[in-house]
């Protein structure tokens, strides 16, 4: 399962947040996030395919996840999982705002559904 970037900024701004970077460089090894909030360090990684085999749960490519995100940590990076049905829930909202809000960014709290 895939997201359309369109209709996810769209829905994070119709909820207060502000919009991400879609597809975001973080290090000079071209690694990237799905999308990252990078004045924050905070990335959303989307985890397709979990439970059909995809990338994320074969073991060469699961090694090179952990070395990417061991690397991130040491640059200060936080990450959130998420997988691409739960982009657009309340619930993902406010794990972002919660996230953004600890790295001192002020946003009004999204509604509580």
């Amino acid at each position: 399962m895939t997201y359309n970037k369109t209709v996810v900024a769209a829905f994070f701004k119709d909820c207060g947040l502000p919009e991400p970077v879609f597809e975001y460089q973080f290090c000079e090894r071209k690694w990237r996030w799905d999308l990252a909030y990078p004045d924050h360090r905070l990335a959303i990684e989307v985890q397709g395919a979990l439970f059909s085999g995809g990338r994320h749960t074969r073991g060469a490519a699961l090694l090179k996840e952990y070395e990417k995100y061991n690397y991130a940590a040491r640059l200060g990076w936080r990450i959130l999982f998420v997988i691409p049905r739960d982009l657009c829930l309340m619930e993902t909202v406010r794990l972002i705002h919660d996230s953004l809000s600890m790295s001192l960014l002020h946003l009004p709290a999204p509604d509580r559904d």
